[in-house]
């Protein structure tokens, strides 16, 4: 199975910005052929990005969406929208959406439901919290949030893109041990029904990215802020 690399944006670039970056990435990474490469950037810079990397290997992905396909719902946005714009994954689930904005696990699942059911490969990001896991509990979140999250589709995993993110390690500069990275990756497979590729993200590096890919249980890595700038993420995208 090919390491998938994939690059969270978040609120940064805006079109122009994001054009002019992602031709800059492509001339400094090349077309990796041995690994997928997902760039996720924000909503208004989808159209910009697919069109630069089209008839390339580069992926699209988006950020989040709204488990109805259309709707009185200002402010958010479809799925089959995002798959119109040429995206083929969708984030659900990340720490920030979860933490800062109010989202449960009830709402990971029914978007989990909907992105299969249009066809977009889900990423849905699990961890734990630095008290949760100075508590012990890391275990305890992190089976929650996967049963949760997988809800009536535990039987569709190996459709299904998994990120274990520490939210200690996430923008923090701090980064759990390959170690401690491995053994989390090892716990979310033994609670799935069938195979699923489980990707690590939390101040994920350049100096960190080839000692973690050497852990067996780690299929690839979500990153943060080392994805904007086209040098760090280049490095990324080729590691050892």
């Amino acid at each position: 199975m090919e390491p998938i690399i994939a690059g969270n944006w978040k609120m940064h670039k805006e079109p122009g910005e994001s054009r002019s970056f992602v031709q800059e990435l492509m001339a400094l990474a090349g077309e990796m052929r041995d690994r997928i490469t997902i760039l996720i950037p924000a909503f208004t810079s989808l159209p910009a990005v697919s069109e630069v990397i089209r008839n390339t290997r580069f992926k699209l992905g988006a950020q989040n969406m709204h488990w109805e396909r259309s709707g009185a719902y200002t402010g958010e946005v479809s799925g089959m929208f995002l798959k119109a714009l040429g995206c083929e994954y969708v984030v659900i689930g990340h720490s920030e959406r979860r933490h800062i904005m109010g989202e449960t696990d009830e709402m990971v699942n029914r978007k989990m439901k909907t992105a299969l059911e249009i066809g977009l490969i889900p990423i849905m990001c699990v961890g734990e919290k630095e008290a949760e896991r100075d508590a012990g509990k890391t275990e305890a979140v992190i089976e929650r949030q996967v049963e949760q999250g997988l809800k009536s589709i535990e039987n569709e995993a190996h459709k299904i893109i998994l990120a274990y993110e520490p939210v200690w390690a996430i923008g923090t500069g701090k980064t759990a041990t390959p170690e401690q990275a491995a053994a989390a990756h090892a716990f979310i497979r033994s609670r799935l029904k069938k195979p699923s590729t489980i990707l690590y993200g939390g101040s994920v590096k350049p100096d960190n990215i080839d000692t973690l890919m050497k852990e067996k249980e780690i299929q690839g890595v979500l990153v943060g802020g080392a994805s904007l700038d086209a040098e760090s993420f280049a490095r990324i995208v080729k590691f050892q």
